[in-house]
């Protein structure tokens, strides 16, 4: 769902911070400056020192930044179907991401709604179901040598959910580990607000080639904080309405709940963030960034 990104140039020529303490004599003396080659050789050895740090760092997080599902998107002119399918992790992305719990939430209703099953007794076939198919995809994707992260995620997510509730006996328990992960990146973003580096931006910066120039420009840094509070909302809009159901062990309605409340709504965000990406990121500034 990424395309490579352009790599980064350091925004700022360090040689002249690099000569200045040793372009400042001592105490009345006056030391011969470097003259022709030898003083573009020790300026640029000087420069070279000064900032591969700072470089590195913003290849390593532009690189990471185009992992994201805004990465997909970020510097595109028009967003199609298509574009926006990749965001989301592609076809067999969303097969991977839906259906374990999909097959764990109809296995479940099945069998306890309309075969008379007791929970407990259910919860066995129902996790089986789930884990096996995440297994299906895990292999299927080192078959085909494409890449097995994504899958691999999902499978250990599975596996530590069913353990969970394989422990406790409660098929709720197999949707616990989602509200702990929704409320881990709803906290990290806020921390982002109150340090005044909201995170979105960070992300949007380095993937437009702003690096944290985005933060000298008002606009910049006001659709920053929005766009990371918009962000911070998808996360506590799920456990808003999902703890409850969990609460009263509507494993029904949660389950249904948890796959409207995931890829939908992702990809609604995804879209939304776009949107405002585009409209502060002029095509002129994209083009010349």
């Amino acid at each position: 769902m990424t395309e490579p990104d352009a790599e980064r140039r350091p925004v700022r020529d360090e040689r002249a911070d690099a000569a200045g303490p040793a372009a400042s004599p001592s105490a009345g003396a006056v030391e011969p400056r470097p003259t022709g080659a030898s003083a573009d050789a020790g300026a640029a050895d000087a420069a070279t020192d000064a900032t591969p740090d700072a470089g590195e760092f913003a290849r390593q997080f532009a690189a990471a930044a185009e992992k994201s599902g805004l990465g997909a998107l970020a510097r595109d002119e028009r967003l199609t179907g298509r574009d926006l399918l990749g965001a989301v992790g592609g076809v067999r992305g969303i097969l991977e991401a839906l259906l374990p719990g999909l097959v764990f939430l109809v296995v479940y209703t099945v069998l306890t709604s309309f075969s008379g099953w007791n929970p407990q007794a259910a919860l066995v076939p129902s996790l089986a179901a789930s884990v096996g198919l995440a297994v299906v995809f895990t292999v299927v994707r080192i078959a085909t040598k494409g890449q097995p992260t994504q899958a691999i995620a999902g499978l250990v997510g599975v596996l530590a959910s069913a353990a969970l509730a394989l422990w406790t006996g409660n098929a709720r328990d197999n949707y616990v580990l989602g509200f702990f992960t929704n409320a881990a990146y709803a906290l990290a973003l806020f921390i982002s607000l109150l340090v005044r580096w909201p995170a979105i931006g960070l992300i949007v910066g380095f993937l437009m080639g702003d690096g944290l120039a985005w933060r000298e420009d008002k606009r910049k840094y006001r659709a920053a904080q929005f766009l990371t509070l918009v962000w911070i909302g998808l996360f506590v809009a799920r456990l808003v309405v999902q703890v409850p159901l969990y609460l009263v062990d509507n494993v029904e309605a949660l389950g249904a709940t948890r796959l409207l409340m995931g890829v939908p709504l992702y990809a609604l965000v995804l879209v939304f963030s776009w949107l405002v990406v585009r409209a502060v990121y002029p095509s002129s500034s994209r083009s010349g960034g």
